[in-house]
């Protein structure tokens, strides 16, 4: 009996039996393409084939071997460098910069001795030497090519055995197999199977571009995060200069790791210190400004959060904020006029992060709280100090992990002084004096006036 067709949402791969104009998967509205039912084939019972080769946990084996590119930004985020046979997922906004870090990454792999094929799906060969020399790798030793046919970029890559292939981007490949447009669901999870598996036979690195939807996430089915071995963002703000490459998964190295690039005329050059570039101008303190000590991954990162409260308009009040959760920043004005008598309500509320870095450490929770205080009252904090710790909602200051890291960045950077949960970090660091609060409440008294 033949199969039916089914209509498969196109943002989160949910099949349906007939179409409908509301996804019941993911409530996308006109998602839904009709895709053709794979051939069966027979029962893997009747497919009997060699047996699989057992170990166990004791058996020794040694660390992957990594080929660094010398982008000691782009090595922190993978771990330590490429490691062959792996798949690396990169996604981002539309002209955020992927593209210029992958022909970078790959000149500097080449160059290194690795074997590096660039298959282009959106560009021509000609556009991309027109990048190569405005980034002045037009020598370096990477072949083209431009094509979308997976069938001629597998028998390629079957006869080079190249080191590393760049495949921009994912959506745009297209399986002879797989009867529906490119860069629906099914193309995508196909193509994305083919070259993942490739790579683990042959023992090639690819790294795979992937659009992001309005929301962000990489576009396609969440199944082709879960094949690969790292997933990568690269973020940052129309509006600025500076790009954070985000590790979100990661087999081979930390999770959450990032590395910070600057986009220049000649491409993007790495940042070797980024707690400065994020604290910019800071000769004069100003109401509304605080410094906040955080953790991206395993690195110490100081950031300033700034605040503005303003008069509002009758009616609801306007809150605005970039860098961080709205929700975390309701919750934060919340437990301030609940616990410490401190009221927002009929004032408009502004909060930023500098730099165009987005924060989702807890952590932070201070640093938001002391930073919306001082512009309530229009008083500077103290100029050389920085904040962390989480407040939970009974006003309770909680400790942050990595406390001693967080102090000895600030100490580096000329910080002596540091506000915290009252709970001391697990070793002093010479040149910081600490003062600990229990609650939100004693920090009000003690720092700012509530009226």
């Amino acid at each position: 009996m033949a199969r039916k067709p089914s209509f498969v949402c196109q943002d989160c791969g949910t099949a349906h039996g007939k179409w409908q104009g509301r996804c019941d998967g993911c409530g996308a509205w006109d998602r839904l393409v009709e895709e053709a039912p794979s051939a069966p084939g027979r029962a893997l019972a009747t497919r009997m084939g060699r047996g699989m080769a057992l170990s166990d946990l004791a058996s020794p084996e040694p660390p992957p071997p990594r080929t660094a590119c010398g982008i000691a930004e782009l090595d922190r985020v993978l771990g330590g460098g490429l490691v062959p046979g792996s798949a690396v997922l990169l996604g981002g906004d539309p002209g955020i910069g992927k593209s210029t870090l992958l022909l970078q990454a790959a000149a500097r792999f080449a160059a290194a001795g690795l074997p590096v094929i660039y298959v282009s799906g959106e560009e021509a060969t000609a556009q991309v030497r027109m990048r190569a020399a405005r980034l002045g790798l037009a020598e370096a030793p990477v072949r083209l090519a431009a094509e979308t046919g997976l069938s001629a970029i597998l028998a390629t890559l079957e006869t080079e055995r190249p080191g590393l292939v760049v495949v921009d981007s994912i959506q745009t490949m297209w399986a002879e197999t797989v009867e529906s447009a490119p860069g629906s669901v099914a193309q995508v999870r196909a193509a994305a199977q083919e070259l993942v598996t490739f790579a683990k036979r042959r023992g090639t690195a690819v790294i795979l571009v992937g659009h992001v939807t309005k929301d962000g996430q990489i576009a396609g089915p969440r199944v082709v995060e879960h094949m690969v071995d790292c997933v990568l963002y690269f973020e940052g703000e129309r509006g600025h200069q500076f790009r954070i490459l985000r590790s979100v998964k990661n087999r081979f190295g930390p999770a959450d790791e990032i590395g910070v690039f600057e986009m220049t005329g000649a491409g993007l050059a790495e940042v070797a210190n980024p707690s400065a570039l994020f604290l910019g101008e800071r000769e004069r303190p100003a109401p509304g400004a605080a410094v906040f000590a955080g953790i991206e991954g395993t690195r110490p990162l100081l950031v300033e959060v700034q605040a503005l409260v303003a008069p509002g308009a009758p009616g609801t009040p306007r809150r605005a904020v970039v860098g961080l959760d709205g929700g975390r920043l309701a919750m934060i004005l919340a437990v301030l006029e609940a616990r410490a008598g401190v009221s927002f309500s009929g004032a408009d509320v502004y909060v930023n992060v500098a730099g165009g870095l987005r924060i989702g450490e807890p952590a932070a929770d201070l640093a938001v709280a002391a930073a919306l205080l001082s512009a309530r009252n229009d008083t500077p904090l103290p100029a050389e100090t920085v904040f962390f710790g989480e407040i939970s909602l009974s006003g309770a200051l909680r400790p942050a992990t990595q406390a001693e890291n967080r102090l000895k960045e600030a100490r580096k950077l000329g910080f002596s002084g540091a506000v915290t949960p009252v709970q001391a970090p697990a070793s002093a660091v010479p040149g910081i004096a600490t003062r600990g609060f229990a609650d939100i409440a004693s920090l009000v008294a003690q720092m700012f006036d509530p009226r």
